[in-house]
């Protein structure tokens, strides 16, 4: 088998290439000049071709010697790249990580944990696509997504889940509504009311007639929307009534919006959980799993819920 260049040879090549001098490249090299010059001496051996002109006063670089140059900047390049890679991975969090979440969890959950995650990993980057279960787990499956913040279960073949907390259901109701005068509130009390829900393809909207042991056809489906802030008006005038997921109400979603109350079911299960979604056997399975009790903090320090009026 024909010899191939050493990644020392091309490294004292660039070398002389930068100084235009053996004895400098020598010392940038930390070898002997005898030992650089019979590296180079090697390498213009196996490629078949004269890489330096030389002489007493100076040293050129042939037209072919250029582009080895060129070339050899480059796998050297590459050689460090490789090196730095290897080196992140054995820090978590240091490469990117391509996560995937529903509408309906990241406006309320990532301002709570981006500030810490950056703060504890400044050169973590996240990169953040927001769109629909189903299509976020066809990127995920693709391998165009690393990670899914979403609500579980949900069916995806051959991925590992990791579950971080129950987010509870709350009744968005118009003030003055009858509903608010049930001490006890259960989940048959909604039937046959006026329900605004998300439009299908919103696994919200599944999960929340899930955990109200609840089918489409025992409720009269008011209005269907693309977005919880598109609901919550639609509740303050009086259209109907909402089923909110407690992580919008505690950040926000109805500030500012007069003549909405909500009430907490009585019920035990009337939740969504909320996970992380990753392909079996990723070998960044820990890294996730980091990035999980970061998701889950946030949801500690989540204030409660309280019943009654909001002004």
């Amino acid at each position: 088998m024909a010899s191939q260049p050493t990644l020392k040879q091309l490294r004292y090549l660039c070398a002389v290439a930068q100084s235009l001098h053996f004895g400098k490249a020598a010392k940038a090299c930390f070898v002997t000049q005898s030992t650089l010059s019979a590296g180079i001496h090697e390498l213009e051996q196996t490629l078949g071709a004269a890489l330096l002109e030389r002489s007493n006063k100076q040293v050129l670089i042939t037209d072919i010697g250029q582009k080895i140059v060129a070339r050899s900047q480059h796998i050297l390049s590459d050689i460090e790249a490789l090196k730095e890679d290897a080196v992140r991975a054995q820090t978590p969090l240091t490469n990117p990580v391509r996560i995937g979440i529903i509408p309906t969890i990241a406006p309320f959950i990532l301002p709570r944990v981006l500030p810490t995650l950056h703060q504890d990993f400044p050169k973590l980057q996240l990169l953040i696509r927001e769109d629909l279960s189903e299509n976020l787990a066809n990127l995920l499956l693709q391998g165009e997504l690393d990670l899914l913040l979403m609500a579980l279960p949900y069916p995806v073949n051959n991925t590992t889940s990791y579950h971080l907390f129950n987010d509870p259901f709350v009744l968005a109701y118009p003030a003055g509504h009858p509903i608010g005068s049930v001490r006890q509130l259960k989940t048959r009390d909604l039937k046959g009311q006026d329900i605004l829900l998300l439009e299908h393809g919103h696994c919200l909207r599944d999960h929340a007639l899930e955990a109200c042991k609840l089918q489409s056809s025992q409720l009269s489906l008011a209005f269907e929307a693309t977005s919880l802030h598109t609901i919550v008006p639609m509740v303050a005038n009086g259209v109907g009534v909402s089923l909110l997921p407690a992580m919008a109400i505690n950040e926000g979603i109805l500030s500012g919006t007069k003549n909405v109350s909500t009430k907490e079911f009585s019920e035990k299960g009337v939740w969504r959980e909320i996970g992380l979604l990753w392909r079996a056997k990723s070998p960044r399975d820990s890294e996730y799993r980091l990035l999980g009790e970061y998701f889950k903090s946030s949801n500690a320090t989540n204030k409660d819920i309280k019943s009654g009026q909001l002004k």
